[in-house]
């Protein structure tokens, strides 16, 4: 069944995280989801696992990461550095080099005060005209702690997210971890290097091309993985590499929780579920939607919740001390919590009254 012959009124249900019709018209994306199986048929962006051509389903790809594809985007390094959890002085020497060459150039010589410094550079880019829907507000999490090492989350405007990278022994400290690590992808993020040109498209696709053995036709086609990987990049051509992981959030989380396998199983086309999600921000429907998945597939399977969260800390804590950047795992992180309340509460309005 085609999507152009479907009734206006289910065409958007069916592209819905957590809602679906199953075999039949009245059923649910949780019926037809195997409790703990997260593995989507064909995920929509090419990833080493996901793009290869094999007889039967991929086994589970690693998150969508763009270092992999643009040599250390993610934290705004070159091969190496960054992306390398083992080589924590290189990434504190060349944080402090940005920040120093920061603070140089807006501030003149001396120490700077990074947390401020961030504020600051993002309340530029408001005023110069960058399109910050939410206002250019950048906002600090603290992990509950009464001991060191004390840890500290920094949701940059756009949404993207990094964390202290160093040991912290007080919250300040940890803060201003935080913040230099966020001001130098910033920072970064403004080089031309960083945009997304036609030149940048057609490498990047030649690249997938040669490395999973496709072919250009498979490039022209939108639902095939190459060509919605170019239909994605088409799309957000003129963006930054840290806009375009933004993005690339919404639907490495649809892939992690089983959502794009179940969009495919109702008929929904890759190009259909990309037009649709590249114009729709994570927001706290998408959220609670997907935490009802993963509550359904704890009472199904116990402890399913508790593996997943211990999986989703350990990616959270080597992504941090790596230096990259976390929204992805922070997202995964806060479903699975916000699952663990709806199983609660769930299970408290089910006991008995006395």
């Amino acid at each position: 069944m085609e999507s152009n012959v479907l009734p206006d009124s289910i065409r958007p249900q069916r592209l819905q995280p957590g809602i679906g019709f199953g075999s039949g018209p009245t059923g649910t994306l949780r019926s037809s989801l195997r409790p703990g199986v997260t593995v989507p048929i064909a995920p929509l962006l090419p990833s080493p696992a996901s793009l290869s051509a094999s007889s039967g389903p991929p086994p589970p790809p690693p998150p969508l990461q763009l270092h992999s594809l643009y040599g250390g985007v993610g934290a705004g390094l070159g091969p190496g550095a960054a992306g390398h959890p083992g080589n924590p002085a290189v990434l504190k020497e060349a944080v402090e080099a940005v920040v120093r060459s920061f603070a140089k150039h807006t501030q003149g010589y001396g120490r700077v005060n990074v947390v401020e410094a961030l504020q600051e550079f993002w309340q530029m880019k408001l005023t110069r005209g960058a399109d910050l829907r939410n206002g250019a507000l950048v906002v600090y999490e603290m992990v509950p702690s009464n001991s060191p090492p004390y840890v500290c989350y920094v949701s940059l405007p756009g949404g993207s997210c990094f964390g202290s990278f160093q040991f912290c022994p007080t919250k300040a400290e940890a803060r201003r971890s935080a913040a230099k690590i966020a001001l130098m992808n910033s920072v970064f993020n403004e080089h031309p290097s960083r945009r997304i040109t036609d030149d940048f498209i057609e490498k990047s696709v030649n690249e997938a091309l040669a490395s999973f053995n496709g072919n250009r036709e498979e490039a022209d086609n939108p639902n095939t993985g190459i060509g919605a990987f170019r239909f994605m990049l088409e799309s957000n051509k003129g963006k930054s590499m840290l806009e375009f992981q933004e993005l690339m959030t919404v639907f490495q989380l649809l892939h992690w929780n089983g959502s794009l396998k179940a969009m495919r199983e109702r008929q929904c086309s890759r190009q259909e579920v990309l037009a649709h999600y590249s114009h729709r921000a994570l927001d706290d429907d998408m959220r609670t939607q997907m935490a009802a998945d993963w509550v359904n597939r704890e009472q199904s399977v116990a402890s399913t919740i508790a593996q997943e969260l211990a999986s989703t800390e350990r990616e959270l804590e080597d992504a941090r001390l790596a230096g990259r950047e976390l929204r992805f795992y922070k997202e995964k992180k806060d479903i699975l919590m916000l699952a663990v309340g709806q199983l609660s509460a769930a299970n408290t309005a089910t006991l008995p009254s006395h």
